[in-house]
């Protein structure tokens, strides 16, 4: 019998549902449909750009003037998805602030398993710093985000751009972040039937992404200080839970600034339902975060 978690009642449905076992032959038809989802918003306008091979879309703000910043943005999906509407409705409401977001359709597994869907990442990432100017994008304030697998892929540009010698991004946000290949963490262990996604899901996705190939995963970095400051939001009933505090008291032990968001009542993948106050006040704190670091009334 599944246990039932205190989950806040904002959530419907989805506090209860449960994912599948992410079959292999379910993938081409999930994702075929998640294609089709609109990747506008109201208030923004969106323009498809090819990045060096990678396709990538545009968010700006509606009738935007002059260089803004720029957030570059990894959807979550457990490598294996891509970016379900939520994902760019959410990116919509980041550039409402005032910013432009660069929303990365990298490739996915298990047919692109790593490191490919890191090249994708950064590639995109080294593609903006180059053709900010074309792009009406400010060059000095460049963020990189990401939820979920998302958020490891978005680490792993931070520290190999560093590697790489190009400009460092002024900001990171990992919204409940995939970091840890290991799962050695309590809540991974505590968390093997909750809703949304749980511990098994997780091993699926790791051994799709992996594919038996050699990797050290972000929570096993031992040199941090390539980071910039860094906003960690984490889910409460949510295997991941504990890899995202982790990273952040990690941040903090290297002299790194990290912003920790621990929410009440979530699961993994909450914020897809977005008349949930607790989504609403969540998208309303990495607004407000985003418009602090790019200095934006």
């Amino acid at each position: 019998m599944k246990k039932r978690y205190p989950i806040d009642k904002s959530f419907g449905i989805f506090s209860h549902f449960r994912l599948p076992s992410l079959p292999h032959f379910c993938l081409p038809v999930a994702n075929a449909a998640l294609s089709l989802v609109s990747k506008g918003g109201r208030g923004v306008a969106v323009r498809r750009v090819n990045a060096d091979g990678v396709r990538v879309f545009l968010i700006s703000p509606e009738e935007a003037e002059g260089k803004l910043p720029c957030l570059v943005y990894f959807h979550g999906g457990g490598f294996v998805f891509r970016a379900a509407r939520y994902h760019y409705r959410n990116a919509a409401e980041y550039a409402r602030t005032g910013c432009r977001v660069l929303f990365v359709d990298y490739r996915l597994a298990p047919k692109h398993p790593y490191p490919e869907p890191n090249d994708d990442c950064y590639t995109a990432y080294r593609w903006v710093t180059e053709h900010a100017s074309e792009y009406a994008i400010d060059p000095a304030r460049l963020a990189v985000g990401g939820d979920s697998a998302g958020g490891c892929l978005a680490a792993d540009v931070v520290r190999r751009a560093e590697e790489e010698g190009l400009p460092k991004p002024v900001f990171l946000m990992l919204v409940y972040p995939v970091l840890d290949r290991r799962m050695q963490t309590q809540s991974m262990a505590e968390y093997s039937d909750t809703p949304m996604w749980n511990a098994r899901l997780n091993a699926k996705m790791w051994a799709y992404y992996l594919a038996g190939r050699e990797y050290v995963s972000p929570s096993e970095w031992t040199d941090l200080g390539c980071f910039p400051p860094a906003y960690l939001e984490t889910a409460e009933f949510d295997c991941l839970h504990d890899e995202g505090v982790a990273f952040a008291v990690s941040l903090r032990a290297r002299g790194n600034y990290a912003m920790l968001r621990e929410t009440k009542g979530t699961m993994h993948g909450y914020d897809f339902v977005r008349k949930s106050p607790l989504t609403k006040e969540s998208l309303a704190a990495r607004c407000e975060v985003l418009r602090t670091v790019f200095k934006l009334t």
